[in-house]
């Protein structure tokens, strides 16, 4: 997976569509193997991005957890505490 793509569902308050937006951006840049697409390409590369986001969008709606929702503070913390231990060296 990819590392700048970040899980979105169960989180208090929900996804934005920003966040949303910038999953699916980095989802189809990985697959493509494109930062930016050349002008053929870009038609193809921003609807599949709509695409993409879209389906996220379903996909979040859909899912059920009862699991409590995740602060994004703390998830956040605790992501900056493991990448300062991991390049500590």
């Amino acid at each position: 997976m990819c590392r700048n793509i970040r899980p979105l569902f169960n989180f208090e308050p929900p996804a934005t569509e920003d966040e949303i937006r910038a999953a699916s951006l980095q989802f189809v840049r990985k697959i493509s193997g494109y930062t930016a697409p050349s002008r053929a390409n870009e038609a193809a590369f921003n609807a599949a991005v709509e695409e993409v986001a879209a389906a996220a969008r379903t996909l979040l709606r859909s899912l059920e957890t009862s699991a409590p929702p995740r602060n994004r503070e703390i998830v956040a913390a605790q992501a900056r505490a493991r990448s300062a231990r991991r390049f500590a060296r």
